[in-house]
């Protein structure tokens, strides 16, 4: 269940209450008239289930409304609520596997900011990875993965490719171009100051470590595991399910390849440099393309499943509409030629919003 907050401007305000009250997807609707000052005009507020909710904001937003007033959207965690249960009942599939565009947009769309913070978090995951593949530790190379944030620009490079938006493509794409060579590059210096520290030395990256020699010999698994994981990552995403993401990061080999090219490349020994950036290479473009092709089918199968609703409720007479007694009911199709009075009219003034 999502909850919307909606500014709407007075002279629209009706198309959006009548929008709202007549999905059978919305619920507790609240109209708070002249409530918003900035922007100016009326407050609406209603919960929709989520798998109407991406049906909701394309509607709102052909009104005009995220134009000219503004649109918030929270997730609710507990709903007590006859009208709720009716509402999730009304709308076609499960909300766990609804995807709402806007969310997973906005969402992973934050992640593509070259930030300090981004910047700082990459760099400290690939030098705990370093020293963990030093060390033969896998306990530290998890520790890194968990630490290291990259799923968020690669994440957001899957939806803009499948939504093509190509400033965020450009976005995420740069993040992870310079988060990972400024990572690496100080994963070099921090690789040479520990060294003149005598606490690690070349030796210990040339001895036999049979607990993380995985990271520079890719092989046709490496592929295997990354798409995997790209797959149950994008699930993650578009489904709310953060817990599942924390699995996702742990299996990926993205922070451990670049921290082993790094510690290579420090002490020259360009195999396991070359090796390590070709493991780096598998898992990203792995990635990539299995969150392309998540969405896709996710696009297809949820446009078929909504297709099939709609079919259904027209063979039963239109759409279903709340009755004033609480109960769906079924309202008959208007006739040719004929407004439809529960479809709210836009008029001239606000097509220019639209």
């Amino acid at each position: 269940m999502l909850h919307l907050r909606v500014i709407v401007p007075a002279e629209r305000s009706q198309a959006v209450v009548d929008l709202l009250s007549t999905d059978p997807a919305v619920t507790h609707v609240v109209v708070l008239p002249g409530a918003a000052k900035v922007p100016p005009g009326d407050l609406v507020l209603c919960d929709v289930v989520r798998e109407g909710a991406d049906g909701v904001l394309v509607a709102l937003q052909k009104l005009g409304v995220d134009k000219d007033g503004g649109i918030a959207v929270e997730g609710v965690d507990t709903t007590l609520s006859t009208a709720a249960d009716r509402a999730g009942r009304a709308a076609p599939g499960l909300g766990t596997d609804a995807v709402v565009w806007d969310e997973v947009a906005r969402k992973t769309g934050e992640e593509t900011r070259l930030s300090a913070t981004y910047l700082l978090l990459i760099t400290l995951a690939t030098i705990i990875a370093g020293i963990g593949v030093l060390l033969d530790q896998p306990i530290l190379i998890v520790g890194a993965m968990v630490v290291g944030p990259e799923f968020g620009p690669l994440a957001a490079l899957s939806v803009a490719l499948v939504r093509w938006r190509p400033p965020i493509i450009r976005r995420s794409a740069t993040a992870l171009v310079v988060g990972f060579l400024v990572a690496m590059a100080v994963t070099v210096l921090s690789t040479w100051v520990l060294t003149s520290a005598d606490l690690i030395d070349r030796e210990m990256l040339l001895a036999e470590r049979p607990l993380t020699d995985f990271i520079w010999r890719p092989d046709a698994l490496s592929w295997v595991v990354g798409f995997l994981a790209g797959v149950a990552g994008m699930l993650s995403v578009t489904s709310n399910k953060s817990g599942s993401l924390v699995g996702v990061l742990i299996s990926v080999t993205t922070v451990p390849a670049a921290a082993n090219v790094a510690v290579a490349l420090a002490y020259n020994v360009p195999s396991e440099a070359i090796g390590s950036a070709l493991q780096l290479l598998i898992n990203l473009a792995a990635i990539v393309l299995a969150g392309v092709l998540t969405l896709l089918v996710q696009r297809l199968w949820w446009s078929r499943i909504t297709a099939s609703r709609r079919s259904w409720a027209d063979r039963l007479g239109g759409p279903v509409v709340p009755h004033g007694s609480g109960r769906a009911s079924r309202r008959p199709a208007p006739s040719p030629g004929t407004a439809d009075p529960a479809v709210p009219a836009i008029r001239d003034d606000d097509r220019s919003a639209v």
